[in-house]
């Protein structure tokens, strides 16, 4: 019994080197983790307050700019599709105003041209998804 208490005293530096070594080797890949995490959500938020942007703009020039090409409701597919993409990176309450604006964009992008409710309804779901991206940004650490 003596000879394993004299064994630990005189590897006590060594085991706890080594505990330290591995706490830290836990640490720095937990945080490397999760600084690669922040850098997808924030890659992800810009790029998809770019696409929200670009929805407005169809959007705008569709119910403002009656025969303008720009606001084509059929260019806006792809910009919604891009967005419900986009969200999948981020925080679960963006994904969910991502999935909103799909469904106001699917149920009312035919009748955005002369309905005044169809171009409120996509131009509030997306004015929800912009600030739940934009808080989702402002939360990252």
């Amino acid at each position: 019994m003596s000879g394993m208490r004299q064994q630990l005293r005189d590897n006590l530096v060594a085991l706890t080197s080594l505990a330290v070594a591995l706490a830290a080797l836990g640490y720095n890949t937990w945080r490397n983790e999760q600084t690669e995490r922040n850098r997808n959500v924030r890659v992800a938020g810009i790029e998809l307050l770019q696409e929200i942007g670009s929805l407005q703009q169809i959007i705008f020039y569709a119910h403002y700019s009656a025969g303008d090409q720009r606001g084509d409701p059929r260019m806006g597919w792809a910009d919604a599709l891009t967005i419900n993409d986009l969200a999948t990176i981020m925080p679960a309450d963006v994904m969910r105003e991502a999935a909103e604006l799909k469904s106001a964009w699917e149920e009312n992008a035919e009748s955005l041209v002369e309905d005044e409710g169809a171009f409120r309804r996509i131009d509030g779901a997306i004015e929800e998804l912009r600030q739940a991206t934009l808080a989702s940004l402002r939360a990252l650490r």
